[in-house]
């Protein structure tokens, strides 16, 4: 397999994190999205929507959105349970970290990070952080039950959680009153075949 990706990219770590995680061989290209990479004639004949990650399959198809990827990838193996109910459950927190997370922690970060100071987009800071604190209260009350977020074991729910997260201080987020969060976020550097978010894949050709 071939990943299109971005190494700063909380949504393409996710990818690398499963990959790595379940052993699977792939072939890393990096795509400068600040660059304009993904909006080439070439990178748009794989993913029209223009966005990394779009990871290219062993037979030619290319998948695009990260949830997705790493539902397909993690199929059949511990990360994606059998039961009905908790299978909906992972897509529950799912959707949940791309409409009520990402926007709001993940959005901040790349804002801070990547963009100018004088750019207008830092007067969206103030209220995408409050809702980013909204989503993390939530993500700590549920896991004031827990381990992890689905059927206490880890999954690919807390994969796409983890990925913008873990680095949330990084787009202005205070973690240090969301107890149980920091303790899951502990949780899941712990797990076996754990690698970090700017950590180059060994098999990258570009």
């Amino acid at each position: 397999m071939k990943l299109y990706d971005y190494l700063d990219s909380g949504n393409g770590y996710k990818v690398r994190l499963v990959l790595a995680q379940l052993g699977l061989p792939f072939d890393w290209v990096e795509c400068d999205i600040l660059q304009g990479a993904t909006r080439t004639p070439q990178f748009l004949a794989r993913n029209p929507n223009g966005r990394i990650p779009t990871l290219e399959l062993d037979d030619g198809t290319h998948l695009a959105e990260s949830n997705a990827i790493i539902w397909y990838l993690g199929e059949g193996s511990p990360l994606v349970p059998d039961d009905r109910l908790l299978r909906a459950q992972v897509l529950q927190w799912m959707f949940f970290e791309q409409y009520s997370h990402e926007p709001y922690v993940a959005t901040p970060r790349f804002i801070v990070r990547h963009l100018p100071a004088n750019s207008p987009r830092r007067t969206e800071l103030p209220d995408r952080l409050e809702r980013g604190r909204a989503a993390l209260a939530v993500m700590d009350h549920h896991l004031g039950g827990q381990r992890f977020f689905v059927g206490n074991r880890y999954t690919i729910a807390d994969v796409a959680l983890y990925a913008y997260t873990h680095v949330a201080h990084e787009g202005g987020h205070d973690l240090t009153p969301y107890t149980h969060l920091r303790a899951w976020l502990d949780r899941v550097q712990s797990q076996p075949g754990h690698v970090l978010l700017l950590a180059r894949p060994a098999r990258h050709l570009a």
